[in-house]
């Protein structure tokens, strides 16, 4: 759905709206397992810069609601995660703020997007909800024992029969060295 800034000058959007998976593509680490469903609104905010200069920024409030799929960070296993997540966001047109001094950022300032051209795709807004959404570490149970180091099997299904002392091969001319300096 493109949110035109002319038409959103004219009146307010109200929207209600169901992707499915392969609509919206979230990368490699999650995949959508149903529709993500997301309503809001969109608006114009006009905003003022000196004495000539108005900037029409696109303001989103609105919500969303998405199950999806991941692994878990240690035994790799496929997961379920649902996502919930409530919005408000500002754009500004790419390039508004060219020209100004450097100054440090604010807050406010911080959590302005831009959008180039006549609008912004709601599809884009929401892949970037849904990806800020998810934790940076997902595991399937918070006593995941993950997978072995050395043979790779899944230590939550079947324990392995690899030794637990692994040396580490940085240090073999020191332990090289060490048993000439013995004998």
């Amino acid at each position: 759905m493109f949110l035109d800034i002319k038409e959103l000058e004219l009146r307010p959007l109200d929207f209600a709206e169901e992707f499915q998976p392969d609509v919206i593509d979230l990368g490699g680490e999650a995949r959508l397992q149903g529709p993500l469903k997301a309503s809001g609104r969109a608006e114009v905010v006009q905003e003022h810069h000196g004495k000539h200069q108005v900037i029409k920024d696109i303001r989103l409030r609105g919500g969303l609601s998405a199950a999806l799929g991941l692994q878990c960070a240690r035994c790799l296993e496929p997961l379920r995660q649902d996502v919930k997540r409530d919005f408000e966001l500002l754009y500004r047109p790419l390039g508004a703020d060219a020209g100004r001094d450097e100054l440090s950022v604010t807050d406010a300032e911080a959590e302005i997007g831009y959008y180039q051209g006549d609008g912004l795709l709601l599809e884009d807004v929401l892949r970037e909800q849904v990806l800020l959404a998810l934790p940076l570490k997902v595991t399937c149970r918070e006593d995941c024992k993950g997978l072995c180091p050395q043979c790779g099997k899944n230590l939550n299904q079947e324990q392995c029969s690899c030794s637990t002392e692994v040396e580490d091969p940085r240090w073999a001319a020191l332990k090289d060295v060490r048993s000439r300096l013995e004998h």
